[in-house]
């Protein structure tokens, strides 16, 4: 008896998917930040970062618990939340369980942002990059869609937009002050 794949594609489905929307989400923070459009209003841009996070973590879950119910590979419920304890390419599996748990993390401070104050809540935000980063590496390196080039292409333009995105916000003032600059420069009077 043959068997059946569908928790297998459930799981790559899940895991790409969550991979996606936290691409979409750490973009969705960048624009925040760096308001390359004025027309985009902050408010609307922080309710999209956080449904996008939350859609991230919801495919998350079915990412695990499809890998839990699959027979491809041996995952217990605990190796989900204990980094090393899968025993396929473990290094890069324990890199998807620290990603996955560090972004539960920051998605739950949003809820405690007042009490561990907002300098805190920013510091722990920049986690964000890390957990790209990290579930980066453990799609490419662990995942097995890898090797196929939409996968791959998904991979490169994930990272080309997060790089461009992290420049324009690095290089370039947010719209607000790019506004104000002409006031200073003009000793405060309207151009």
């Amino acid at each position: 008896m043959r068997n059946d794949p569908t928790f297998w594609l459930l799981a790559r489905a899940g895991g790409l998917t969550a991979y996606v929307m936290l691409t979409l989400s750490v973009l969705a923070g960048l624009v925040l930040k760096a308001r390359p459009f004025r027309a985009l209003k902050p408010a609307a841009v922080t309710d999209l970062h956080r449904v996008l996070a939350l859609l991230g973590l919801g495919a998350l879950a079915m990412h695990g618990i499809a890998l839990v119910l699959d027979t491809t590979v041996e995952v217990s419920p605990l190796g989900l939340l204990v980094p090393g304890l899968v025993s396929y390419r473990p290094v890069w599996t324990a890199l998807g369980v620290l990603a996955a748990e560090m972004m539960v993390l920051v998605y739950a401070s949003f809820s405690v942002r007042k009490r561990i104050k907002v300098k805190n809540w920013r510091r722990l935000h920049w986690a964000t990059y890390g957990i790209f980063a990290a579930a980066t590496v453990h799609g490419i390196a662990g995942g097995t869609d890898t090797s196929r080039p939409w996968a791959f292409a998904v991979y490169v333009a994930a990272v080309a937009a997060v790089a461009a995105a992290t420049a324009w916000r690095a290089l370039v003032p947010p719209a607000t002050a790019r506004a104000r600059r002409p006031l200073r420069e003009s000793g405060g009077q309207p151009a």
